[in-house]
Parts: structure tokens; sequence; C-alpha cells
């Protein structure tokens, strides 16, 4: 849970931001479309990753041997690498003086990142058992140990990518709204393809056969696809990351500017100078700011425990499968991933059509309220298939693995995911949108509030992955209890949408429906 996530708390970089240093001579003039495209490309590249994550990590860290109350706590690393990592990243690469430019580096390091993240992630299993993990034992330390330390190297390269990879696109743009919009649409297309390919592998269960090394004495035939997803991910992300970097030239900034605007931060903040002006903007909020700040928090309470839980509940609650035990897990994830692509596709169309839908419904505030309604009924309808799948369960003579639910159930699981776009989608662009206009309607720096408004994503993430296993254990284990959760925090924040939020000055009412961001 864009990390995960990656979430998840990826959508600032695209953004102005106040603490940016441009170059005069590197902006005189936009760049060719081609170079846009091919930098805005990366995404599909980051964004397969992403999917992969979130379909398939949450069922391989249980397999390792990570109790399902437990496992939310991995996914810490998300919102904690997206809240330090990115305005680090981003003050820096604004003021590199590399002679290969400000963001390629930054661009490449990530992707070396990544690279190792992935090897660590994947072999985790193979290098515990060369370590000592026994094989008949069901919790295995040290591969469990190996793939934290990926995992969070994996999030912390995702977070130190994608930031550059839209300054980047910023600064081709140089300033043309027409470019900008090319670049913004292009990165968020590139995003979805990115989803739907992710999504597509990881519920597919025979890519082992191409990398037929992948499966060994310590990886089973979930593990070994796992490692091919992987496979294809990092030979795409570099090949793309290679391409651009290639391609694509900057000019590198000027020591001299990079040495007066750090002189000027000093003068203007203590410590880090980017966390600095983002907690002095909290004491320049606005009311509209603090309402969309509260909207926000509730609405990712409700997205984040089916974020980080989806692919389990289908293995889980709907095939009725254990982690490890039989097939009926493993079919119920691949079904899960299946799901993702559904709303991946579902997400990519409403995106195109937020602007149609707000004219629709009468204004902005109202239709995310409306989706937030969507949401609630959604999360609450999964505890309707869960109790439908448990009343169909059927075995096999003298088997204890139960046969896959039947036809309307999984119709009706899938359906749910299908929907689910629709209000994800608005997710991804209106609270930025809004962000935005209140900033510029207040005289407050774009950057900073859009920085506020993501610690309303990733505090509630953070408080999700703390809480979320120990409160399903209370009612007995599974993740019905959260998503009942989640569903009471859905309800709750299209009321104060549609009744507390202001609206947007009506000239620009538009602008909100033409920003864009993404979980990943």
């Amino acid at each position: 849970m864009d990390n995960l996530s990656s979430t998840k708390h990826n959508h600032n970089s695209s953004k102005p931001n106040t603490l940016h240093v441009e170059d005069p001579a590197a902006l005189t003039e936009p760049s060719p479309l081609r170079k846009i495209i091919v930098v805005a490309s990366i995404a599909a590249g980051v964004q397969f990753g992403w999917a992969l994550q979130l379909s398939l990590l949450t069922p391989y860290v249980q397999l390792l041997g990570i109790p399902h109350t437990w496992a939310a706590f991995i996914w810490l690393c998300g919102p904690i690498s997206g809240m330090l990592v990115q305005p680090i990243v981003g003050y820096y690469s604004d003021r590199s003086t590399s002679r290969f430019g400000r963001r390629r580096p930054f661009i490449a390091a990530g992707s070396f990142a990544v690279a190792i993240a992935v090897f660590l992630i994947g072999y985790a299993a193979d290098m515990g058992h060369m370590f000592g993990d026994s094989l008949q034992k069901k919790s295995r330390p040290r591969a469990i140990a190996i793939f934290v330390v990926g995992f969070w190297i994996l999030d912390v390269a995702n977070n130190m990518l994608q930031g550059p990879c839209r300054a980047l696109l910023a600064d081709l743009a140089a300033g043309d709204q027409r470019k900008t919009r090319t670049a913004n649409a292009g990165f968020s297309f590139f995003m979805a393809v990115g989803n739907v390919l992710g999504y597509a592998a990881g519920s597919y269960s025979g890519l082992h056969h191409i990398f037929p090394f992948t499966k060994t004495k310590a990886c089973d035939v979930y593990c070994a696809n796992l490692k091919s997803c992987f496979f294809l991910s990092i030979a795409m992300l570099l090949t793309l990351a290679t391409a651009a970097s290639i391609y694509v030239k900057e000019k590198p900034l000027s020591p001299e500017k990079s040495t007066a605007a750090d002189a000027e931060d000093e003068g203007k903040s203590h410590g880090i100078p980017c966390f600095g002006e983002l907690s002095g903007a909290f004491r320049e909020l606005k009311r509209p700011m603090w309402i969309l700040l509260l909207v926000t928090c509730l609405n990712w309470i409700a997205w984040f425990p089916f974020l980080l839980f989806d692919t389990d509940w289908m293995g889980r609650e709907v095939y009725g499968g254990e982690v490890g035990v039989g097939k009926a897990y493993d079919m119920g994830v691949r079904a899960g991933a299946l799901g993702l692509m559904l709303n991946s596709v579902v997400l990519g169309a409403t995106s195109v059509g937020v602007e149609f839908l707000a004219r629709a419904v009468g204004g902005v505030k109202r239709l995310w309220g409306i989706v937030n309604f969507i949401l609630a009924i959604c999360l609450a309808m999964t505890v309707l298939v869960t109790k439908q799948a448990e009343h169909s369960r059927h075995f096999a003579p003298g088997s204890t693995d139960p046969l896959p639910p039947p036809g309307n159930v999984k119709a009706g699981a899938l359906a749910l995911f299908s929907v689910l776009g629709i209000p994800l989608a608005i997710t991804y662009s209106i609270p930025f949108a809004l962000a935005s206009i209140f900033s510029s309607s207040t005289g407050a720096g774009q950057g900073l509030s859009l920085g506020v408004l993501n610690l309303a994503i990733v505090i509630p993430q953070m408080v999700i992955s703390v809480t979320s296993g120990p409160w399903d254990a209370l009612f007995g284990g599974g993740n019905l209890p959260a998503f009942v959760v989640g569903a009471v925090a859905a309800l709750a924040s299209g009321i104060l949408s549609i009744f507390l939020l202001p609206s947007p000055p009506p000239d620009l009412a538009k602008a909100a429906t033409a920003a864009g961001g993404g979980f990943h």
C-alpha cells in the first residue's frame, strides 16, 4: 500500500514545490514530446513493482512464517519512507550540481537499489535456508530478516526514484502548461499500464516455467512465481530508466546557484530546511485545509486495510485456504490479483471522466462524498461475500483443501474489486487538486500545503499498519474487522465531505478535476 505504496504517499513530487531551485539556463524552452514520453514511461516500471507488492507480498510474508496479526507491521516502511525520503531526495535533487544533471543520478541510484531489494525479497527463502532455517518449521526467522531488509530498501528506493522522475518531467515541460498537462497525463497513463501488467503477472501461476531455476527446495511454486514476476519487473524498470537516462540530457545546475539557495534556506529555517518549512506551514493553515486534512485522513483509514489485505481476503475468506496448506489460498491470491487488474482498468477509465462526473453531480466535493459512500458500501459488502463463500464451501472427497467457490461468489468478489476502482480514481485526484486550490486562494505555498496533505495520508497508514493485525485478532482473526472499520471511516468521510468541506471558487473548480496522483 502510489507503496502500498508507495502510496500510497508518492504524489507530492509532481506538484509545485516552494523549495524548488530552478536554473534559468536549463529551462529556456520545453523539450520535445518524445523526451517527455520516454521519461514518463519509467512510471510503468515503477508501478509494475508496486502492483506486485500490493497483490503478492502480504501472502508471501505469511508463507515465510510471519503471523497474519503482525504482517501489517511490515508495511510501516511505506508511509515512513514516503514521509522522510521524498522531501529529502526532492530537496537535494533540486540542488544537485552533478555533471550528469539534477535528476538522472537519483533515478539511476533508485533503479539500482530496486534491483538489489528485489533480489533480497525474491531469494529470502533460499538465503534463509542457506543460513540455517529449517524447512520443517513454519517460521523461518533468517528468511524473514532478509525479506524485511529487502522490503524496506524497496520502498525507500521507489520513493527515491519516483520523486526525481516527476521533477524531471516538470523540468522538461519548462513551465509550458500544455506540455505539463501532457507530462502528467503520460505519467498517469504509464502508471495504469504498469498496474495492469503487474496485476496480470501476479494472477498467472505459470510464470515460473519461464525461469525454471526459480523453484528450489526452499522456494515452492508460489515463491518461484513471485521471483519470476520480480525478474520481469526489474528488467522492465532498468530498461526504461536506462533508455531515459541515455536519451534525455540535463543541463547541470551551476554551483553558484546551489550555494545561493542553501544560504537562503539557512536564514529561513533550522535543521533540514524542507522539514522546517513543512512544520511552519501547520501554523498558517486555514479552516478549509484543516477540514480537507480531516476528510483525507478518514478516507485513507477506510482505504488502507483493503489495499493491504485484499488478496489475502480472497485467499483466506473467499477461497477458504490457509497459508502454505493446499492450493486454495494460492488460487485465491491469484484471483485477487485478477481483481486488482480489473480495478486498475476501471480506475483508468474513471480518471478520464472525472470532470464529467463532477459536473453531473454538482461539484467536486459532492462527487468525493458520493464515492466515499460507494466505498463504504463495497467494504461492508465484503462481509456478505465472505458469508456466502462460507455457506457454499465444499470439499473434495477425502480432502481438507476446499474447492474453489461457486461462480456467483467469485463474480461478486471480482465485482467489488472493479467497482472500487471508481472511488479510488477520485481519491487519487480530487484531494490533491483541492489542496492546491485552497492554498492558492489563501496565499499559502502549494508545495508545503501538499506536503501537509501527504501527512494526512501517511499517518493513517502508519496507524492502520500498527493496529489492524491486533484488531483483527480480537475478533478471531481474518480481515473483516478492519474492513468494517474502513466502511465506517468511509461513511464519515463522505458525510464530512458533503456538509463541511468548502466548495472551491467557481473559477478554480475546473482545475480540481484535472490534477492526478497515485497511491503507489
